[in-house]
């Protein structure tokens, strides 16, 4: 089924992608890479490359702590204009740590902020409640490049590849109270096949309901 919005349609229940897409490189356009080089490895982030050629084409690669997903600057990258990118997300734990730890390390991080309602106003301090994905901080790269940072302490079940100990143990507990009901009526199986296909349609994006049908069907399609 599809709707109609403006002029275009748009399907109003997509199916969750199946094949895996791993945002893997994010172009930061500076304009002088030696200078970005000492700002983003003054960060503590990993060094991976510094490739050039005789053409005058260069790139770098850097990337922050445990994070999957790295950045490239250089020379005949992008054509983007230097300090044009803004507020990429960096997701911290703990926003207080990650503060300290890069005004020690000699960047200019702002304050921790919230926002009263959903679009804004900022206001000063952390989110009242301490929710997660509610605390924010930011600071830029020497051309203006942006930084995001928010605290998450707990992922909402389905966010992320790689969930901490937090999200996955509410991960876990979701399934086994999902594999609960399937159990009470269904044919003898292994538990561990339902739930690692619960888990993975989860990941994946599929709401609750559909990560057990989608359990269901695989532990069936095993016992054939």
């Amino acid at each position: 089924m599809s709707i109609q919005i403006g002029n275009e349609r748009t399907a109003q229940t997509p199916s969750p992608a199946t094949v895996d897409l791993k945002l893997e490189v994010v172009i930061i356009p500076v304009s002088d890479v030696d200078r970005a080089k000492r700002f983003y490895g003054s960060l503590g982030w990993r060094l991976d490359a510094d490739f050039a050629n005789d053409q005058g084409w260069r790139v770098v690669q850097f990337t922050p702590p445990g994070s999957p997903c790295s950045i490239h600057f250089g020379t005949g990258v992008t054509t983007a204009a230097p300090g044009t990118v803004k507020n990429l997300y960096l997701v911290v734990s703990d926003i207080e740590a990650a503060r300290g730890e890069l005004a020690g390390r000699g960047v200019n991080v702002s304050e921790a902020f919230h926002f009263t309602a959903l679009g804004g106003p900022r206001a000063t301090g952390p989110a009242p409640d301490g929710r997660s994905y509610g605390t924010f901080a930011t600071f830029s790269d020497p051309d203006g490049n942006s930084w995001l940072l928010q605290e998450i302490k707990t992922r909402l079940p389905g966010r992320g590849t790689n969930p901490d100990v937090a999200s996955m143990t509410v991960l876990l507990r979701e399934a086994e109270d999902s594999h609960g009901k399937y159990e009470a009526t269904a044919p003898k199986h292994h538990w561990s096949t339902w739930y690692a296909a619960y888990i993975v349609a989860r990941e994946r994006g599929s709401a609750p309901e559909e990560a057990a049908k989608d359990a269901a069907l695989h532990t069936e399609s095993t016992r054939r």
